[in-house]
């Protein structure tokens, strides 16, 4: 823990508002569930509002804990931190870049609510790569359709692009790690490059990245968004794996979401 040698860890967000008020710089760590829900108030007053210099890292985020519940899911976490003024917002793919993430977060003196999964899974980024807030990164160039995730649903996006392109279907892949800044340039980029934009969030379809990307292609009124998350009602209780696929938010949905919406 030697990124932490001269930092405050703890685990309750209005305790850490009064260390950073003090000038110690804080890192709560908690399940993201109960940051972005439980806790929301002393988010909203005693850190963002005050501004100050807390790290609010939410474990566990999206339907990590799918068996212990909704109360155990945080699937509108990003709808709710997004919308608090002066609070960046963040989410983790790999190992490489929680590393670089927190290389930034411990130099920046902006509070900031970041969501990290649970599974282990492949890393999509390498040792070299370098966080920079409000940039998004393209993972795989394409010309059919643009693809566009975050966290853990960005390492299924990559295998339904492969899946795809057996298929001949040629799909780009983009990381929005960066939430709230958004990279608003590249954004308007790909609104104007592709007809078809597709985002992929373990998160409600209800003001997630699928709404903060549409805020934004709307501004060109070219490409077609459509959004892919979990539906607006709670979620269904079973093995992880068997969520994703219900909800066809696996490489294998994905991929059939993809041929459906090229195919109209």
């Amino acid at each position: 823990m030697d990124l932490f040698r001269e930092q405050i860890v703890t685990c309750d967000s209005r305790g850490s508002a009064g260390l950073a008020h003090e000038g110690k710089h804080s890192f709560v760590f908690s399940l993201a569930s109960f940051l972005a829900m439980r806790s929301i108030e002393q988010v909203k007053v005693d850190v963002a509002f005050n501004k100050n210099n807390v790290k609010l890292i939410g474990i566990s985020g999206g339907n990590s804990y799918t068996w212990l519940g909704n109360t155990h899911h945080s699937l509108n976490d990003v709808a709710i931190t997004r919308a608090i003024p002066d609070l960046e917002v963040y989410q983790s793919c790999d190992k490489y870049q929680v590393k670089a993430l927190f290389k930034y977060l411990l130099k920046s003196d902006k509070p900031a609510y970041v969501r990290i999964g649970k599974r282990k899974l492949d890393n999509v980024y390498h040792e070299d790569f370098d966080f920079v807030p409000g940039k998004a990164t393209v993972i795989r160039e394409g010309k059919d359709i643009c693809l566009i995730s975050t966290e853990e649903m960005l390492y299924f996006a990559l295998q339904a692009t492969q899946q795809l392109a057996k298929t001949g279907i040629d799909a780009e892949v983009v990381d929005l790690g960066s939430i709230k800044p958004l990279d608003t340039e590249m954004i308007g980029k790909l609104a104007q490059q592709f007809d078809h934009l597709v985002t992929v969030e373990e998160h409600d379809v209800i003001n997630g990245i699928g709404a903060a990307v549409a805020s934004e292609i709307a501004k060109y009124g070219h490409a077609k968004l459509d959004i892919l998350g979990f539906p607006d009602h709670p979620a269904i209780q079973v093995t992880q794996d068997e969520v994703f696929h219900y909800y066809g938010l696996d490489a294998e949905g994905i991929k059939n979401s993809v041929k459906e919406i090229l195919s109209k």
